[in-house]
């Protein structure tokens, strides 16, 4: 009754092993209005909160994609990705944390995370050729965790973007630009 009314609004779901004892599938029908949101819930609320591995993520994100476009399981995924303007997991966890560095560098963000971000000019050591282009001094670290910091992971990924990226006289939406243009290709 509601497909026949409004087919353009309302897509099937089909939900596997939904109880039955011969495990057959059983159709949904979900409002296209409302896939976005249970597509977010999806990814943020089981995915990142339950510590998922990358490709667990990465399915998750997949599935989600799926569902707000309609795309076929087995159809390529990543032109449904990039259709969406959604980076992969790995380069979306690398845009938030430049985003963070940027933040911190221009003192838009918590105090504690300005002081784990130094450029090498600010540093008070002498004048070095690099300090012309915006370059954070990262720390030395002995063991993995340290290495996963912020104070060492994000000046590392900041020094591995390309100088026109790190330019100061950038504001924040073209910066944001800038390096999703960058993790995109």
């Amino acid at each position: 009754m509601l497909l026949s009314l409004w087919p353009g609004l309302v897509k099937p779901l089909t939900i596997r092993g939904s109880g039955k004892a011969d495990g057959a599938s059983q159709k949904h029908f979900v409002c296209r209005s409302v896939c976005p949101s249970v597509a977010v819930c999806l990814v943020r609320n089981v995915l990142w909160l339950n510590g998922a591995s990358w490709h667990h993520r990465q399915s998750g994100q997949n599935a989600a994609a799926r569902l707000v476009t309609g795309t076929r399981r087995f159809n390529h995924i990543t032109p449904v990705l990039r259709q969406l303007h959604w980076l992969p997991v790995r380069q979306r966890v690398d845009f938030k944390l430049a985003l963070m560095v940027y933040k911190a560098l221009h003192g838009a963000t918590a105090a504690y995370l300005v002081d784990d971000c130094q450029l090498v000019s600010h540093a008070g050591r002498r004048r070095l050729r690099s300090a012309d282009i915006d370059t954070c001094c990262v720390p030395r670290t002995n063991a993995r965790l340290g290495a996963l910091s912020f104070a060492a992971a994000g000046p590392r990924l900041w020094n591995s973007l390309p100088a026109r990226i790190r330019q100061s006289d950038n504001d924040i939406g073209e910066f944001r630009r800038q390096l999703k243009s960058f993790l995109f290709n």
